[in-house]
């Protein structure tokens, strides 16, 4: 199965393995969906993020994080979408509950999050934020 929006297809797999309250997802991997699964795993919203074994097709596979029973991601939105792309300059980045949560930006030194964005000036693609 192909996907036009990849990104959000892992935002969604994402989601629906903790509503399931699953320990891990698997996603097909490529180098944005790492550096996002990477960026979440150190803002500490992944337990971890590995490479799978034993598969036709590279995939990552994602160790979800709970407090009790409950995710530690509250929200997960796409923001930036194929049919409509979000950018914003260094000055606008966004907020994501007062700071408390993060946006990933793709920007032209990498996939960063707003935070670092902002300390180094600098604007992109918002893709998502997570909350």
């Amino acid at each position: 199965m192909t996907t036009n929006d990849p990104i959000s297809d892992m935002l969604t797999r994402i989601r629906n393995a903790q509503l399931a309250g699953h320990k891990t997802v698997r996603v097909p991997r490529s180098n944005m969906k790492f550096a996002i699964a990477k960026i979440l795993e150190t803002e500490g919203y992944l337990a971890e993020v590995g490479e799978a074994e034993g598969t036709a097709f590279p995939e990552l596979e994602l160790t979800l994080k709970y407090k009790g029973r409950t995710p530690i991601i509250r929200e997960l939105k796409r923001v930036s979408k194929p049919g409509r792309r979000i950018y914003t300059k260094a000055k606008d980045l966004p907020r994501v509950y007062s700071d408390i949560g993060i946006a990933i930006l793709s920007t032209p030194n990498g996939v960063m999050t707003n935070k670092d964005a902002r300390r180094q000036r600098l604007g992109g693609e918002v893709l998502c934020t997570i909350f």
